[in-house]
């Protein structure tokens, strides 16, 4: 696609940046206990000036929003944004700084005596990978040190609520009166099906949600990554700024691009198909295989493991096979 992408990570700090989208996510992915004990109405941003360092690097915890108890007082959530292709093993660790910093701001800028108290926090981790969380959720889950010990009081605590994407289903999430619940099935699709029924539903949101947040546009580039990773047939049609215009214009060739990528997938298990079986029969026929015969099987095309294949039977050696 000749049109430059914004990465997912990007888009999604921008999104999050509205405090509609924030409150959709709390709404219908956050614990309904939880959730009872805020007043989403009158949330707000937070500036967080803090850093912490990782990995070598100092990084700006990604968003922080205050928002009002039904009982009096304010909770902070930090929302974390993590896109990282290898789970973050150490984010308990990495929370319980942020914690800290943020703590440590509010102390100093809203001079807060220790009379008053520190505000609650909620860290929430928002994972939109591939591979499923499995990382420790809690802070004492990474401290090596005997359940039996008296030690143990003196530990550190903190947990954090995960809301990994991908593990929610589409058909739960295709019942969840959400733009969030759509922004989820547009990043993991299970087919380009999957794909297209959450474009058509986007476009429908928009359309009867005129007083919605301002985030159409990022939507729409939230599709073109989309279709970028689908590996759709080159070259494509202009794409429509206008984002119900663009669903329009997809919809219409959809059909021919769905039976190509059918067609290719058909084709790829036929040729990883062919590999392993002409592998397994030279192995047999000669005994050990070069690397470079393996390589160059691997690397063949449709045409020529087939044409390899009907010589194999006749041929005396390897490099005849191969002429």
């Amino acid at each position: 696609m000749a049109e430059t992408l914004g990465s997912s990570d990007s888009i999604y700090h921008r999104l999050f940046a509205h405090p509609e989208m924030v409150a959709d996510l709390l709404d219908h992915f956050l614990e309904p206990d939880a959730l009872a004990e805020l007043e989403l109405s009158g949330m707000r941003r937070h500036n967080s000036k803090f850093t912490a360092r990782r990995g070598g690097e100092r990084r700006r915890a990604d968003l922080v929003w205050e928002i009002p108890l039904r009982g009096g007082g304010s909770l902070f959530v930090l929302l974390i944004l993590e896109f990282q292709s290898l789970i973050d093993e150490w984010m308990a660790l990495r929370l319980d700084v942020y914690t800290g910093l943020l703590y440590q701001q509010l102390v100093d800028e809203r001079g807060l005596k220790a009379e008053q108290g520190l505000p609650p926090v909620l860290p929430i981790v928002l994972y939109n990978g591939s591979s499923r969380w499995n990382a420790a959720s809690t802070l004492r889950d990474l401290i090596r040190l005997p359940d039996s010990s008296p030690l143990w009081k003196y530990q550190p605590e903190m947990r954090y609520y995960i809301i990994d994407e991908g593990r929610v289903s589409e058909e739960r999430l295709m019942h969840v009166p959400s733009l969030v619940a759509i922004l989820f099935r547009m990043e993991h699709p299970g087919d380009p099906n999957a794909m297209m029924r959450a474009a058509q539903d986007v476009s429908t949101w928009f359309r009867t949600h005129p007083d919605g947040p301002p985030v159409k546009r990022l939507f729409r580039e939230l599709l073109m990554t989309g279709l970028a990773r689908l590996k759709l047939p080159d070259p494509l049609p202009p794409i429509p700024e206008d984002l119900q215009e663009m669903v329009n214009m997809l919809a219409t060739h959809f059909e021919q691009w769905s039976n190509e990528l059918e067609r290719k997938g058909h084709q790829k298990g036929r040729q990883e198909a062919n590999v392993e079986i002409l592998l397994q029969l030279l192995q047999e026929r000669f005994g050990v295989l070069p690397d470079s015969v393996r390589q160059q099987v691997n690397a063949a095309g449709l045409e020529d493991l087939t044409a390899w294949l009907g010589r194999l039977f006749k041929a005396d050696s390897l490099q005849s096979i191969f002429k």
